[in-house]
């Protein structure tokens, strides 16, 4: 990064602008956002924690956002279970055992977002936690919307989701893997 010199390995160059900024070893989520309001003051941007991956269908998710003209587009996903999940009948016996079957019942943050450059008003400086106030704040005024993903989303905040995702790559079964031919 000190020489600015830029590579591209087995692809073809693709219309990206990529932007690293140093925004502080304590700055919270939402004081990151902060910090980059010079960059962001004019347009639509997108946002990840980074921590999460998925399948996402971004230009139908960008699309959902600027049908609905408000601040910020939170996307939603269904969760894997945490642990197996058991049925049982009456006397103990076991109907069904499922395998962290994904969460039918309930929605999370999944951590992929469309925000437009007002949203970042909602935004104190390097202390504010984007999940707090600002998110909050944006709901309370009707400005957060929500995109429900039902494809393929996982977290990787361990490491056992790492080696989880890692053995989806290598056996070629990661949903999320696009093909040259559609990377274009």
């Amino acid at each position: 990064m000190a020489t600015g010199e830029r590579s591209t390995i087995n692809r073809s160059v693709l219309d990206w602008k990529v932007t690293l900024m140093d925004t502080g070893l304590n700055t919270m989520t939402g004081g990151r956002l902060r910090r980059l309001a010079p960059l962001l003051k004019y347009e639509t941007f997108m946002c990840t924690y980074g921590d999460g991956v998925s399948n996402i269908d971004l230009n139908k998710l960008v699309e959902f956002h600027k049908d609905h003209g408000k601040l910020v587009t939170m996307t939603l996903a269904r969760p894997s279970a945490r642990f197996g999940v058991v049925e049982t009948g009456e006397k103990n016996n076991v109907k069904a055992f499922r395998e962290k079957p994904v969460d039918s019942e309930g929605w999370v943050n999944a951590g992929f977002f469309v925000m437009e450059p007002k949203f970042l008003k909602y935004i104190k400086g390097d202390s504010t936690v984007l999940e707090r106030d600002p998110l909050e704040l944006a709901a309370k005024d009707g400005e957060l919307m929500a995109y429900h993903h039902e494809g393929f989303w996982k977290c990787m905040d361990m490491k056992k989701d790492v080696q989880e995702l890692q053995k989806m790559w290598d056996s070629n079964e990661a949903p999320w893997k696009l093909s040259d031919a559609k990377i274009k």
